[in-house]
């Protein structure tokens, strides 16, 4: 999508990578914004790692998801999962590429388990070195956005490693708990793999960087965020709650001040409009993706 008006610039561009890359990322999202208002935006928890690659300013980060984390500016960042928003800062300009990565891909393309990143932001190149940084480059010399998502393509192609690090049990947790929208119970998560409850945490956490339980929240809160926010008309609270698996109207609301920092109603009068539109930084309601297979 593109709009120019009277000198303002609106892009975003969705797209899927290369056949071979879909095991390890869900999709890839360009946006390019010129003379719009300055804006704050929530970089929500989401079952995906954030991979962003700017194409001319950087990335200015007011709040980590850790708060601990002191804000700046990030020409990439590499982002694990986690369980409060991020706040994204922009004077009327913003511009690059963000990858969702699946969080049991990140040995393959990274070299580490997502575990490691667990909460946090980080300089792409703090984990990929100077390759990180050659990406951005590349990215910023293309054409245009097919030219962008091809060198993408052609660079995570090169990066990947199959890695059977990745134990099969917590593969099969994460499978089961994305299938289910995050409705199947540790318990039975746990006997469904084979381990105790105590074990499958340890694991599960290692390698996605959440514990299974904490991971059904942010699954839950991702699908009714997304459909809340998706274009058509706006869906009753309770019927969206009972659709997502939460007990009831008002438990989708305590989850949502609790991952989102905010009310349904905030943040859809923030910018819930604007993510039906992809056109901000993880906006939009995605396109289907394979769920991280081995």
């Amino acid at each position: 999508m593109t709009q120019e008006l009277a000198g303002t610039v609106d892009e975003a561009v969705r797209a899927r990578p290369a056949t071979a890359l879909r095991p390890y990322v869900a999709w890839y999202s360009g946006y390019r914004q010129r003379g719009v208002a300055p804006a704050v935006h929530r970089g929500l928890p989401s079952p995906y790692l954030t991979f962003i690659l700017t194409l001319d300013e950087p990335l200015t980060m007011a709040g980590h998801p850790d708060p601990a984390q002191a804000g700046g500016d990030y020409p990439t960042l590499l982002g694990g999962l986690h369980t409060s928003p991020a706040l994204i800062t922009h004077d009327g300009r913003q511009s690059g590429v963000q990858i969702a990565v699946h969080p049991l891909a990140a040995r393959a393309l990274f070299g580490l388990p997502a575990g490691e990143l667990a909460g946090l932001d980080v300089p792409a190149e703090a984990v990929l070195g100077p390759a990180g940084r050659r990406l951005q480059e590349e990215l910023q010399l293309a054409a245009g956005w097919p030219e962008r998502f091809a060198a993408l393509d052609a660079a995570l192609l090169r990066a990947a490693r199959p890695s059977g690090r990745v134990p099969p049990e917590v593969v099969r947790a994460w499978q089961a708990l994305r299938s289910s929208g995050g409705s199947v119970p540790v318990a039975a998560l746990a006997r469904e793999t084979g381990w105790s409850s105590r074990h499958l945490q340890d694991g599960f956490r290692r390698e996605t960087g959440l514990t299974p339980k904490a991971a059904a929240r942010v699954i839950r809160f991702d699908r009714a965020r997304r459909l809340l926010g998706a274009p058509g008309p706006l869906p009753r609270l309770a019927t969206l709650a009972a659709h997502c698996g939460y007990f009831d109207q008002a438990h989708l609301a305590r989850e949502f001040r609790a991952l989102a920092g905010c009310a349904p109603s905030v943040w859809l009068a923030e910018e819930g409009a604007e993510a039906a539109k992809f056109r901000n930084v993880q906006g939009g309601a995605a396109a289907a993706a394979p769920e991280w297979e081995w």
